[in-house]
């Protein structure tokens, strides 16, 4: 069984963009296994997101159990504040969603088009003489993705196809709001207050 877990900034500041880091952070801790799907970074901030989003393939009752223990608002508590130091806030809030699988029958491998390109940045000679890197692009929306995570060049295909899709389910109101009741709109709507799990750290 495969879900999606998304930790969100919601419509937050930079302050709840680094929680989501910190917060992606514990999560990997405590589940290694997870497989970083996409990353929304935040605009101005390096090391700040707005979303993270991971895939998890694992049994229904382990899932289950990963829900009741992470689903929800998290609390992270900045012993300290690098973008605001005297702003007297302390508690930031993020959250997390867990969201099904969703197939999307009326996109083919003949929607998207493939582009190989280099991968540039750290990672030796080869990644950057090699065009390892993958970019998906859904021909009719323009929407597009670049994966350059893997060094085989199939591996980044496939990664780069599962953000499309994730993306395009983003995008699409009416699969959104009767497969995942309304999942991504937590990006919105994110509730603070009675969080289920706290963290506290320097943000």
């Amino acid at each position: 069984m495969k879900k999606y877990i998304q930790i969100t900034a919601g419509r937050g500041p930079v302050e709840c963009a680094r929680a989501v880091a910190l917060v992606a952070k514990e999560l990997m801790k405590e589940y290694p296994l997870l497989h970083l799907v996409d990353a929304e970074e935040h605009d101005n901030e390096p090391g700040c997101f707005m979303s993270i989003t991971f895939s998890c393939n694992a049994e229904k009752p382990q899932l289950e159990a990963m829900a009741r223990n992470w689903e929800g608002s998290i609390l992270y508590r900045a012993t300290a504040n690098s973008y605001r130091p005297t702003h007297k806030r302390r508690n930031w809030f993020v959250g997390v969603n867990f969201i099904d699988e969703i197939e999307l029958p009326d996109v083919s491998e003949t929607d998207i088009r493939y582009e190989s390109c280099r991968s540039g940045g750290k990672g030796g000679q080869n990644v950057n003489k090699v065009e390892t890197a993958v970019r998906a692009i859904h021909i009719s929306s323009g929407i597009s993705v670049r994966c350059s995570d893997e060094r085989s060049q199939s591996q980044n295909k496939a990664l780069a196809r599962e953000r499309l899709l994730l993306k395009l389910k983003e995008k699409s109101q009416e699969l959104l709001a009767t497969a995942t009741k309304d999942a991504w709109s937590n990006h919105s709507d994110l509730q603070r207050g009675n969080p289920v799990k706290t963290f506290s750290g320097k943000l």
